[in-house]
This record gives C-alpha cells, structure tokens and sequence, in this order.
C-alpha cells in the first residue's frame, strides 16, 4: 500500500512539473487567437505579435499595437514588451511600452505603472492597469494634468462571453490659463455578458463625488452627487433587447446658490437585434472602406456603394421590427426655474405584406417632444438668447405665462410644432 501511494505521489509530482510548460503553451495559442480575433472584430485598434519566445517557466514577447484615428486616417504605433510568468494553472504577463510610460526625459510618474493580464487554463482572464500619481505640464500652453494613483480592471470569464470592469480613480485635474476642472471620486462598474455579435447585455454604475469649475471668466462651478445607471436586458429569447440610462446630479453650487436635482434618462425598447448587428458591422465596413488608402476607383466605388446598400437595408429591417427610442425625462433646475422636456420616436411592427411594401424608413415614424423653459433665461442671459431666439422667431418655441414651450408630433412625415406643420424630406 504504501508503495502506491509513493508511486502515486510521484505521478502527482511529475504532472505538477509539466504543468508550467502545458500552461505556457496554452497561454501562447490563447494570446494569439486574442490578437487575431480583436483585429478582425474592428479596424481601429490592431495589435501584432512579432516574437514570442516561449520557455518552460517563463517567456517573453514583442509586439505592437497600431491604433487608427478615424476622424484622420493617421495611425499611430506603439511597441510593447512583455514578461511572462507560467504556473500550475496559468501565467502572468506583465507589459510595458519598449519607449517607457512617459517621453524621454518627462517626468510625470511618482512611480512606474504596471500593466498586467493574469489567465487561467479554464478561460479567465484578468487585465489591471495600476497607475501611479501622475503629473504632467505643457510650458507652452500654460496646461498641465494631474492625477491621484489609481485602478482599471476588467475579469473577463467563459472564455469571453462574460465580463466584469471596475474603474477606480481618486482624484484628477485638468488646468489651464482659461478654465480648470476638478473631478474627485470617480468610480465605474460594469457588467457584461455577450449576447450576440456585437451585442452585450448587463447593467453599469459610475459615480462622481465632485466636479469643481473653475475659470477667470466666471464664477466657480461646482457639481456634486453625479450618478449614472444604464441597464439592458434581452427579451424574446435574445431577439430583442430594452436598454435604459439614467443621469442624474444632486445640485449643483453657483454663486452661493444650490439648485437640483437634475436627471436626464434615455430609454431604447424592442430592438431587433439581428437587424442592429447586421447595421453596426455594414456601418464598420463602409468606414474601413472610406478610411482605405485605395480609397478611389471604380472597384472601390462599387464596393462603397455595396456597403451602403447593406446599411439602408439594415435600417428598412430595424425600424420594420419596430422599436421606440427617446428621453424619456429631462429634468433641469436653474436659478429662473425649471427646465423640463422628453423626446420619443417609434416604429411600428410590420407584418410580412407590410415590410414589403414599404416605400421609406421615415414613412412610418411617429413621435412627440416636449419642452418647456423660463423666458426669463431668453431675457436675461445673451447666450441663451443666442442659441433660442431663432426657435421663437420661428414660432416653434411660443410664450405660455411666465415660460417659452414646444408641443411637437410626428406622423406621417408631417412634424406638428404649436400647430405649424413642417413636411420632412424624404432622407431614409
């Protein structure tokens, strides 16, 4: 008996021996399907894996990472290195740009920041960026950025399909010669669970205890008790998706005053959810085409033109599921009284025999906004003015007592604002 139990034992041993190169081999395959698959899922952000130099207990890579501004067409690259540490269940790589975390010759953190991505063999992944203080000064703008240390994490899990994030950050400024801000206690949670595509369901809380605005111009700003909610969940078995978003600031301080609360809140239901990844990946295409640098000719103009085909069919297929999207609650108070509004646009759902006879998207919509603001904000202050005085030239914001308002609907093509109707162009 007892030399069984040795034996095993030994079998035990030899097993937890291999284990570290078994983990290093699989923690390479796994980092290149990483790479391959972020890179086909989006144009914008493309990572390369140069030199991988796999060992039993350890290994090390070089890569980049090219990120495209899509405003532009520039790109930008970054190489990076990495240490890799392999264990019984899996490895430790720990990043760091081949040029360092801050130009040659700055000076902006107190300590080194550290990036790492920590894996396990049954796909669970966990990335953590820590950073230090930072402090960062522009001498020929006059602008500088600081920061207190802090935490981004995200623990992805079953092998991707399942996310968590957290955002951790203390305090941080921005300063310059016309205004500085200051944001103490920011926080963001979020979780994640991939539906399909390009689709997530979950819900996210982010929170800022404070933000202070500051200028020579003006009198301080301060916000405080920023909150931010969004949920959306999947109904139909997946089919459809209901997503919800809430901001709201408890008060906000102004020349001695203290005015809310505020709360702004956008909801989005029954959208059809084949139809919006279809939307999204035809709406990718058409910009990974438009941002090419053979971006000209013939075969690109049909291939631009193929795109947004798919798009306008994409949208004939969204809108003839049905769906309704708007705010749902605007909510503002100022020191002249409060500001209040929503805006909502609808589709309905189309039968088989409908959707085929649908001529446009826009044929169909139906909708109503509201809004309903002090006039003594229009009198009193020439920036308001500015932006509102066309809307009451032009009838659509009209006096009712003490305030301005606009009551509009949309049916038929036809927008109703205080009982002028505007036709609107057929766009979509």
């Amino acid at each position: 008996m007892k030399a069984k139990w040795i034996i095993a034992g030994a079998g035990v041993l030899v097993v937890a021996g291999a284990m570290p190169w078994v983990v290093g081999y699989v923690t390479e395959q796994q980092w290149q399907q990483v790479n391959q698959e972020l890179n086909q899922a989006q144009p914008f952000l493309q990572m390369q894996t140069e030199d991988y130099r796999r060992g039993f207990l350890s290994s090390n890579l070089n890569g980049a990472i090219t990120v495209l501004n899509p405003e532009t067409g520039e790109t930008r690259r970054i190489d990076y290195r990495a240490d890799v540490t392999h264990g019984i269940t899996g490895s430790f790589m720990d990043f760091e740009p081949v040029d360092g975390w801050a130009p040659e010759g700055a000076d902006w953190f107190q300590e080194r920041p550290r990036l790492t991505l920590e894996t396990r063999l049954w796909g669970v992944a966990i990335l953590e960026l820590e950073a230090p203080a930072i402090a960062i000064n522009n001498p020929d703008s006059g602008e500088s950025f600081r920061t207190s240390g802090g935490v981004a994490r995200i623990e992805i899990n079953d092998t991707g399909s399942q996310a968590e994030a957290l955002i951790v950050w203390p305090q941080l400024s921005l300063s310059g010669p016309e205004m500085s801000v200051r944001v103490n206690g920011f926080r963001v949670e979020q979780s994640m669970a991939h539906l399909e595509g390009d689709v997530w369901t979950g819900s996210m809380e982010a929170s800022i205890d404070s933000v202070a605005l500051t200028s020579p111009e003006m009198s301080p700003l301060t916000i405080e008790g920023v909150f931010a909610h969004s949920s959306t969940e999947a109904k139909r078995d997946g089919q459809r998706l209901d997503s919800k978003m809430t901001i709201e600031a408890e008060k906000v301080l102004f020349e001695d005053e203290v005015y809310g609360p505020h709360k702004l809140a956008f909801a989005l239901d029954n959208l059809d959810v084949a139809s919006w990844n279809i939307l999204t990946s035809s709406m990718t295409d058409l910009q990974s085409l438009t941002l090419a640098p053979t971006s000209s000719g013939p075969e690109m103009f049909e291939k631009q033109m193929a795109a947004m085909g798919q798009v306008t069919t994409a949208m004939r297929d969204l809108a003839a599921a049905g769906f309704s999207v708007g705010f749902s609650e605007l909510t503002m108070d100022t020191p002249e009284g409060e500001i209040t509004g929503h805006a909502v646009i609808r589709h309905p759902e189309l039968t088989a025999d409908e959707k085929a006879g649908m001529l446009l998207v826009m044929q169909q919509l139906a909708g109503e906004m509201s809004l309903s603001v002090p006039s003594v904000l229009v009198d009193d202050y020439p920036a308001v003015r500015l932006q509102l005085a066309p809307l009451v030239k032009q009838g659509l914001l009209v006096p009712d007592g003490d305030r301005l308002v606009l009551a509009a609907k949309l049916n038929d093509m036809m927008v109703d604002v205080n009982g002028q109707k505007i036709p609107l162009p057929p766009l979509f």
